[in-house]
C-alpha cells in the first residue's frame, strides 16, 4: 500500500462569501504532482503508477453546497483515455472539529467494470445512506449529494516551462499567458454535498486526499 496526499483548508469564515470565493483564512499545499517521483515520475521510474498519483484537490462553496474535486492520473494528451484501475483505493479525508489532521469524514471510492463498462462506487460521503454507484461519465444522485467520476480538462492553470526555465537559469520565466494544461486531461471525481452534512458551526474544514494501492501494479 502506498499514501499519496494533498491538502486544503476552507476557513470558516469563508462560508459567508459569495459564490466561488475564497476567504483570506484559506490556505493549501502545493499541487502533489509526481509525488513521491520515485513511484510516479518517468524520470525517476520506467512503470510510474499513474492512476495512484494525485493531481490537485479543489474545493469551493455555494450558498448550500461545498463541491469537491479530486483530480489524479495526469495531466495527459486529450487524445488519451481516462484511468481506471480497480486496485487503487481513493479517499478524501474531511475534518471539520477537533485535531485537523483528524478527519471526521472518510470519502472512498474504487473503480469496477461489469465485463464491458467501468463503474465506480462511492462510500462514507457526508449526509447518504449508503453507497453512491454507477457508471462513469455519469451524475450519480443520493439523499442530496451529487457526484460524478471520469475524464475531464485539467482545471489547473501554470507556465511549467517557464517555471522550468526559471529554475534552471535563475531569470524569472513564467508568463500569465501560457497555460502548460490547456488541453490537457485529468481522471477526476466531483462531489457536491450539502453544507448541512459537513459544516459543525463556525470550524474550518480541512481536507486532504490519499490515494492506496493493493496487490500488483499493472
Amino acid at each position: 500500500m502506498r499514501i499519496s496526499r494533498t491538502w486544503m483548508t476552507l476557513g470558516a469564515t469563508a462560508f459567508a462569501l459569495p459564490l466561488a470565493l475564497v476567504s483570506a483564512d484559506y490556505a493549501s499545499r502545493a499541487a502533489d504532482h509526481l509525488d513521491p517521483p520515485t513511484r510516479t515520475d518517468k524520470d525517476f521510474d520506467p512503470t510510474p503508477d499513474v492512476p495512484a498519483d494525485i493531481a490537485d484537490v479543489f474545493a469551493w462553496y455555494t450558498p448550500t453546497s461545498i463541491v469537491i474535486v479530486l483530480t489524479f492520473a495526469g495531466p495527459q494528451p486529450g487524445n488519451m483515455p481516462p484511468t481506471y484501475d480497480r486496485d487503487v483505493l481513493y479517499t478524501i479525508n474531511i475534518s471539520n472539529a477537533g485535531a485537523r489532521t483528524d478527519p471526521e469524514f472518510q470519502i472512498r471510492f474504487r473503480f469496477g467494470f461489469d465485463g464491458q463498462s467501468p463503474g465506480v462506487q462511492f462510500t462514507g460521503v457526508p449526509g447518504t445512506t449508503g453507497p453512491i454507484e454507477g457508471p462513469v461519465q455519469t451524475v450519480l444522485q443520493r439523499d442530496g449529494v451529487k457526484a460524478i467520476a471520469g475524464v475531464f480538462d485539467d482545471p489547473f492553470f501554470f507556465d511549467l516551462l517557464g517555471f522550468r526555465e526559471t529554475r534552471s537559469t535563475g531569470t524569472l520565466a513564467i508568463r500569465n499567458t501560457r497555460d502548460f494544461f490547456d488541453g490537457q486531461n485529468d481522471t477526476s471525481v466531483v462531489i457536491e454535498i450539502p453544507r448541512s452534512a459537513v459544516l459543525n458551526g463556525t470550524n474550518p474544514l480541512d481536507i486532504w486526499a490519499q490515494t492506496a494501492r493493493f496487490g500488483g501494479q499493472l
